[in-house]
């Protein structure tokens, strides 16, 4: 398993455990996942990746601010699924 696809599928596992939380109305389990995953999306800047992946790791980076909004959990599950398909395809 290389790196990269690593720090992706883990990513991608924050997210659905974030989407989790928020579904479950667990603050406390989406917020620590979510630094979570933005400690891999810390971790993934310096990789090579293709322009849309990179787009859903900026997109994640705004995740924090929105978090209590509705649509954060599905936003959450959505970024989570494309970044796991990515992961398994390489």
């Amino acid at each position: 398993m290389t790196k990269e696809r690593i720090i992706i599928e883990s990513m991608a596992s924050d997210l659905k455990r974030v989407c989790l939380g928020l579904e479950r109305k667990s603050d406390k389990m989406a917020e620590r996942f979510l630094a979570e995953a933005e400690k891999r999306r810390n971790e993934a800047v310096s990789i090579a990746l293709p322009n849309y992946i990179k787009d859903i790791l900026d997109k994640v980076s705004f995740l924090r601010n929105n978090i209590h909004q509705s649509r954060a959990a599905e936003d959450c599950l959505m970024y989570s699924v494309l970044l796991q398909n990515f992961a398994r395809r390489k």
